[in-house]
């Protein structure tokens, strides 16, 4: 993340994304694949680390490997085999939804993956459980831990979306999109924008 000033002053926290360009790949059809789709790829990947159906796919498409590959659907224009979008699509003080992984943040208890306030200070002759889980209510009915219940786990690494950030600025030299906030996973995961 970084900062950006607006004209009347204000200091604005953004995130610099890397939005293109991205080449079609792939056109599905109802007739031939049963539904409207519009496959694009992005980042270079080294010939030697691609599959030969992978390298068949790009081939036909007239580029070389991509390293990620995203379906669309419901896409507003109408899109071409080898058609070319940057970040020219977008535009300044538009609002964007934008997907990605979240950050993984392994095996946490629960006062981290949920909030419990633990036992706060070492009362009721607590002396090491300070941040436990305690009760998990159900006695002698109904004798098991209910389905969903609150405990430690794998915490993040989950698929998110963040709607309605503003995009700040658009640099279409370098492939640049400004957007207002911050955007889910770690600096140099792939995202997925849209408008």
């Amino acid at each position: 993340m970084t900062s950006v000033f607006s004209a009347e002053g204000k200091n604005i926290p953004c995130t610099v994304i890397e939005a293109g360009p991205c080449i079609v790949t792939q056109v599905k059809s109802n007739e031939t694949d049963g539904y409207e789709a519009v496959q694009l790829a992005f980042d270079e990947k080294r010939e030697k680390s691609t599959t030969n159906p992978m390298k068949g796919h790009f081939k036909k498409a007239g580029t070389t490997p991509k390293a990620k590959l995203v379906e669309l659907k419901d896409f507003e224009q109408e899109l071409k085999l080898g058609d070319v979008l940057t970040v020219d699509i977008f535009d300044e003080d538009t609002f964007v939804d934008i997907t990605g992984i979240s950050k993984g943040k392994g095996f946490q208890g629960v006062v981290k993956r949920h909030g419990f306030g633990g036992v706060g200070d070492q009362t009721h002759g607590q002396h090491n459980r300070l941040r436990a889980p305690g009760s998990l209510g159900g006695s002698s009915f109904p004798s098991r831990v209910f389905k969903g219940m609150r405990m430690a786990g794998r915490t993040g690494g989950d698929r998110v979306k963040v709607e309605n950030l503003r995009v700040i600025k658009v640099i279409p030299e370098n492939n640049l999109l400004m957007v207002k906030g911050s955007v889910p996973g770690p600096k140099g995961s792939y995202l997925i924008i849209e408008k």
